[in-house]
């Protein structure tokens, strides 16, 4: 089966993070050329295929879109990955999607037990629920790995974020999760106006050292806009984070259709550790955020100009379209986050 991309309404898709941050004006950011249209997708590594598709669709209320299998040289220069065979799993929740990514060969590492949500290669999903009593109570009945002690109502100090219920939990191989609850007059109007319990993905939230570095990669290069900032913390942050004396620095982005992206900058503690440098995309701390792109070679280019890494050897082309791209590009980020480029 093809993947097949829904394209969503940027005014359904109005990001709204952790922090409720206001929208900046336009024309904040000089007019450059868009390299990415849209993020089409958060791909997640997972060890075990068949738990995790049980496990997004029977929990969190995921559907499978369409399985494909992939293994050869187009796909180990991709990824960057010898002798690879994967199976990948599309599953929609809402209007928004995920990769589950299982690698039969070779099979990467496991996410460190002592992960913290500090660590710089933490990145998580967040899933926006019609009501977080209920949607805890269904977590719990399920059996879930808790990463925050409960959910946390942010205060109402912060005007922006008061009222917005979050909880951190984990998935079966460790990998964080998050969902979200907006009293009636926050979030994107959309969020009130379904009657299922999990409604959809909002953003993908990454650690970053360097705000400003993130941003001369998201923003001004790959051309994603700012959709606001904002500096949180106090016991509700710290308790959801699981991380003492946590304060953030939060900046929301977005590319023109897509869950948004939420860049995660510790100002304490500044103890979290880096992305391992031999990271591969079989380990299952990798996860990739699949960026849609009109011209693969270009972007690779840009990327190169700018000093950034390529994990592939270039824009690959696919021309046995398994993937339902016709090439590809896999990059990390200032961070080593995975970012995958993807020219329809």
């Amino acid at each position: 089966m093809q993947v097949h991309f829904r394209l969503r309404s940027l005014a359904r898709a109005l990001l709204v993070v952790v922090a409720v941050v206001p929208l900046l004006a336009a024309g904040t950011r000089p007019a450059q050329a868009q390299l990415v249209t849209a993020v089409e997708a958060v791909g997640i590594t997972v060890s075990d295929l068949d738990r995790s598709v049980a496990y997004y669709r029977d929990v969190l209320g995921f559907e499978v879109v369409s399985e494909v299998e992939v293994a050869g040289p187009d796909y180990e220069r991709l990824l960057g990955v010898f002798g690879l065979r994967a199976r990948v799993v599309w599953m929609r929740l809402g209007d928004e999607e995920i990769a589950l990514i299982a690698f039969l060969a070779p099979q990467g590492r496991p996410i460190p037990v002592d992960m913290h949500s500090n660590d710089q290669w933490f990145q998580h999903v967040a899933i926006i629920v019609r009501d977080m009593d209920e949607a805890y109570a269904h977590l719990r009945d399920h059996g879930v790995t808790h990463a925050s002690p409960g959910p946390q109502r942010l205060p109402d100090w912060n005007p922006n974020a008061g009222g917005i219920e979050a909880f951190y939990f984990r998935d079966p191989d460790g990998n964080h999760l998050e969902v979200l609850a907006f009293p009636p007059d926050k979030g994107d109007p959309r969020w009130q106006e379904d009657d299922r319990l999990f409604l959809g993905i909002d953003h993908t939230a990454i650690v970053v050292r360097d705000t400003d570095a993130a941003l001369a990669f998201y923003r001004d290069a790959l051309g994603l806009e700012v959709a606001g900032e904002s500096e949180n913390y106090g016991p509700e942050q710290e308790r959801l984070n699981n991380v003492f004396g946590a304060r953030l620095r939060i900046t929301a982005l977005r590319a023109a259709d897509g869950p948004g992206v939420e860049l995660l900058e510790y100002l304490a503690p500044g103890d979290g550790r880096p992305t391992p440098e031999d990271t591969q995309a079989n380990d299952l701390w990798h996860w990739q955020i699949h960026m849609a792109t009109p011209d693969a070679d270009a972007a690779a280019q840009s990327l190169r100009e700018g000093g950034y890494q390529w994990v592939s050897p270039g824009a690959v082309d696919l021309p046995d379209d398994a993937l339902g791209f016709g090439a590809g590009l896999l990059a990390r980020d200032p961070d080593r986050h995975g970012v995958l480029f993807l020219e329809r």
